[in-house]
């Protein structure tokens, strides 16, 4: 930018004629020399450069535009699953608020895919996890469990489960860019498990975090048997995890999930202004210094998530399970 404004100036005023600061004027000293460096060029010519100068950061500010739309368009569609790139920010935002944003085995698939592609994405610098509508997600979606007749579809649906949160849960630990969750609303199982994966939570104060496992007979995922305790504290990540005690955002803020809480009313318009101005940190700073905090944990983390995943499989495939989701989807019709 220096160089962009000193070619203007070159351009309309011609050779520097004041005296060079002095040594400890580093600032005017920096732009005394830069200018002197375009001595001897003509005004004409000045401006011939300064003209080419402003073409070409203008192609360059084009040719990224480019590179963020063919980001998202390289990235088959999602339903119940917006994708979009502003600026460094890749932003995938749950969008199926008629079912509580809820997510079933196809978005598990895409979020994921999403998700690894925003890690690898050379013009992305920050990612955003955000729900539409009242709620942030009320996590898995029981109906994918809907239409099992048989001990052989359960052990099926269980075993393709695994793989997908296996998964989804690795794209969580192993992602090189910053994660932000934004938690407009009431957040439920895995969508609170995998919040302490994040490096930012932001949460309105009309959100909640419930993880109901043991009412339906099943375990908890997202490395939270690793992270919660960490945390919360055992006693109080077990208050959580094995007795489904629901908190409030401010609860959540005591217990180290929450980052901060911003009121309803505001909390699109401040949660986007605290993104923004992180996505204009230095991009490979942010994604060196994101590699250092999760090297510290993060074999442990792969490990606690294949105990969970294994775990969990064995779970849904148990008679507590089973019955649990038979009332849950009772109760629909």
């Amino acid at each position: 930018m220096l160089f962009l404004h000193l070619s203007d100036v070159q351009a309309s005023v011609g050779d520097v004629s004041s005296k060079r600061p002095s040594a400890l004027d580093f600032v005017g000293k920096a732009k005394f020399d830069a200018w002197s460096a375009l001595k001897g060029i003509s005004q004409e010519e000045a401006q011939k450069r300064y003209a080419q100068l402003v073409s070409s950061l203008l192609n360059e500010q084009v040719e990224q535009a480019g590179e963020s739309d063919r980001a998202i368009s390289d990235l088959e569609p999602i339903s119940g699953v917006n994708l979009s790139k502003k600026g460094k920010i890749f932003w995938i935002e749950l969008n199926r608020p008629e079912k509580y944003n809820a997510i079933t085995w196809e978005m598990y698939r895409g979020l994921t895919k999403a998700f690894n592609y925003a890690s690898k994405d050379s013009n992305t610098a920050i990612t955003v996890f955000a729900g539409v509508g009242s709620y942030f997600c009320s996590g898995n979606d029981l109906s994918n469990f809907a239409g099992v007749k048989t001990r052989e579809d359960i052990a099926r649906i269980a075993a393709e489960g695994a793989i997908v949160l296996d998964e989804y849960v690795s794209a969580f630990v192993n992602h090189e860019k910053p994660l932000i969750a934004l938690v407009n609303g009431p957040a439920i199982g895995i969508a609170v498990t995998v919040l302490a994966l994040f490096d930012l939570v932001l949460a309105s104060d009309k959100a909640t975090f419930h993880t109901p496992f043991t009412t339906l007979g099943q375990s908890p995922e997202g490395c939270s048997t690793y992270t919660f305790p960490m945390l919360m504290g055992h006693l109080k990540a077990a208050e959580v995890l094995l007795f489904g005690r629901k908190l409030t955002a401010l609860e959540a803020l005591e217990r180290n999930l929450v980052n901060q809480v911003i009121p309803a009313p505001a909390f699109l318009t401040e949660s986007s202004k605290l993104v923004e101005a992180y996505s204009n940190l230095p991009p490979e700073s942010l994604r060196l210094n994101k590699q250092s905090l999760r090297s510290v944990h993060k074999e442990a983390l792969l490990q606690c998530k294949d105990r969970e995943v294994k775990l969990l499989a064995e779970r849904w495939q148990s008679s507590e399970c089973i019955e649990a989701i038979q009332r849950f989807m009772s109760r629909k019709k």
